[in-house]
């Protein structure tokens, strides 16, 4: 059912059956607001025969007969939705699929509410072999090697079989990175190992460099890499010391089993050989603020002679890094009033004043709880019993209070001292978590806060200051994981491409799969203009982890891996 208020929709969908012997009330209710008018409700019915119902009364019951619908025919004839230039077009792929290993998270690991061992399969494009076709790598979980694809004439991709990739399949690709460590003007990969079936700093959380011996044909290093033992989010390369060789920014998303606990980051400086020595705490001693990293990008945001690193995570708000006589600086902004959960970062001048804007993929506002600077989402870590276990309680703002969100039974699991101290689930419903824990161990807490959750643009004004743009509810509907920017209508302004999808939540949280994909039309000023996913071509089921642009037979490609999925591949119409 959709109720029709000049450009807006409030749409309804009657599914009364929730599971064995349960249902749900048979009433449709449409709340109102403040504009208590309805230019027409149409009712699609389950054969799509529709009953549509001019100016129809408020504040009452109305009864709807399925016997004065119209023909399918005619529902189909006049369907608002009229397809426009396709932008788009899937076309098929000998792309394998991605099959995720059965760990869970939840077993392992007390109060986790989401699985991060659920992030891949991340991919890299790159001419590997120098035939001037672009080839990719796609990283593979726990118990599959990563697979490269190297293109042919014929734009068909063909898996590679190398021993280095086979032997490491031990190793979940968790972050990818084509780069010329050695300077021989050939592209090396980098290879970060995560996942939460690893202790930290198991051997099979270190992160890989394979080395290119010159046709795309890889050797893993027998050069001793930095220790690193965490979950590997992303790597960037840079040349922070200004020799002319490319270092690496490896930003790190969690300590395997302990999420919250925030990890290291590190900054290998290259030798020119491809040798790496970690030098984080003598040149970028401010790595220690970041938290939980997912994203992490070099661009000119303040306009100088020489970029930026920019860095997005979990439960913290964008980071900005400047080159300053060899070391990483911070960059004071006013993004430090937007801490959210943010997934994926891309950057463009979208308002065409000159400067870069940064792109901000979160959580969305689809949620089960959400924050605002008033009342922020918080999650505090300690080991709150002294058992030696590092524990971790979200709570969020009710009343100026901070409550838990974990139900009792998972918290007194956990913990189980505050068992007697709260025996009934009345009583639970009225504590915040001051109230549980003595004001000594709060102060020995971690907190961290969430308090914007929305998806936007941050339009940059200059001197550290931006101003946060959301983009449209639609893509609040769910994460936002990836971002693809380029101009898909040649009107000279560059377009946006974005997926996500999180089904790695506990029940009670739900899935985030509402996303089919967005397509975002450029309107100027930082303004986007969301595109229906029939119209636009590009429609996606599934956890989307990466997109990437690929170069096939002259023509350009999206490619998006999904987890648990065969990739999907766009032919840009």
């Amino acid at each position: 059912m959709t109720a029709y208020r000049g450009s807006e929709q409030l749409n309804f969908q009657f599914n009364p059956s929730r599971g064995f012997q349960s249902s749900v009330d048979y009433k449709m209710i449409f709340g109102l607001g403040e504009n208590p008018t309805i230019d027409s409700l149409v009712v699609i019915w389950p054969d799509k025969t529709q009953t549509t119902l001019p100016h129809p009364i408020i504040d009452t019951t109305l009864q709807i007969s399925w016997e004065n619908a119209i023909s399918q025919a005619a529902w189909n004839n006049s369907s608002k939705y009229e397809v426009q230039t396709v932008l788009f077009q899937e076309v098929t792929t000998s792309f394998l699929p991605s099959k995720e290993d059965p760990f869970n998270d939840f077993y392992e690991e007390g109060l986790s509410y989401r699985m991060l061992s659920r992030e891949g399969p991340k991919a890299a494009v790159c001419d590997v072999n120098g035939d001037q076709l672009e080839d990719i790598f796609i990283g593979g979980p726990a118990g599959t090697p990563g697979r490269l694809y190297v293109q042919t004439a014929a734009g068909i991709f063909t898996q590679t079989s190398q021993a280095c990739f086979n032997s490491d399949s031990i190793f979940e690709d968790t972050a990818i990175a084509f780069v010329d460590v050695d300077g021989d003007k050939d592209p090396d990969l980098f290879v970060g190992s995560g996942g939460n079936h690893q202790p930290p700093g198991s051997r099979f959380m270190q992160n890989r460099l394979y080395i290119n011996q010159g046709k795309g044909d890889f050797i893993r290093s027998t050069s001793p890499s930095p220790l690193n033992g965490f979950n590997t989010a992303v790597i960037v390369p840079l040349d922070f010391d200004g020799d002319g060789d490319l270092d690496l920014f490896v930003g790190n998303r969690s300590l395997p089993g302990m999420y919250g606990a925030p990890p290291k980051h590190f900054l290998y400086e290259n030798d020119g050989k491809g040798n790496f020595k970690e030098v984080a705490k003598e040149k970028a001693k401010d790595f220690n603020l970041l938290g939980m990293v997912t994203d992490a990008k070099m661009v000119n945001v303040t306009g100088d002679a020489t970029p930026e690193l920019v860095v997005v995570g979990e439960w913290r708000y964008p980071h900005i890094f400047e080159l300053n006589g060899g070391k990483l600086v911070t960059v004071k902004s006013n993004l430090d009033e937007y801490s959210g959960w943010w997934y994926a970062l891309e950057t463009d001048d979208v308002d065409g004043d000159g400067d870069q804007d940064l792109i901000l993929g979160n959580r969305g506002e689809n949620f089960y709880f959400s924050g605002t600077k008033e009342a922020p989402a918080k999650l505090w870590v300690n080991d709150f019993d002294g058992n030696g276990t590092i524990d971790k309680i979200m709570t969020r703002k009710i009343k100026d209070r901070d409550m838990p969100i974990p139900m009792k039974k998972e918290l007194t699991s956990q913990i189980p001292s505050i068992k007697k101290q709260v025996l009934k689930h009345t009583e639970y419903a009225q504590k915040s978590i001051q109230d549980l824990f003595k004001k000594e161990i709060m102060k020995k807490s971690v907190v961290m806060e969430g308090n914007y959750f929305q998806s936007a643009v941050a339009l940059n004004n200059g001197n550290g200051q931006f101003t946060m743009m959301p983009f449209p509810k639609e893509v609040q509907f769910s994460c936002v994981n990836d971002i693809w920017c380029g101009d898909l209508n040649g009107d000279g302004r560059n377009d946006l491409v974005m997926a996500g999808n999180d089904a790695g939540f506990l029940p009670q949280f739900s899935k985030l799969d509402a996303s089919f994909g967005h397509t975002l039309l450029n309107r100027g000023g930082g303004k986007f203009e969301w595109v229906e996913n029939r119209s636009s071509g590009f429609f996606l089921r599934g956890d989307v982890k990466t997109l990437a642009l690929l170069n096939i037979k002259g023509k350009k490609h999206l490619l998006a891996t999904l987890n648990g999925k065969k990739p999907k591949l766009f032919l840009f119409k």
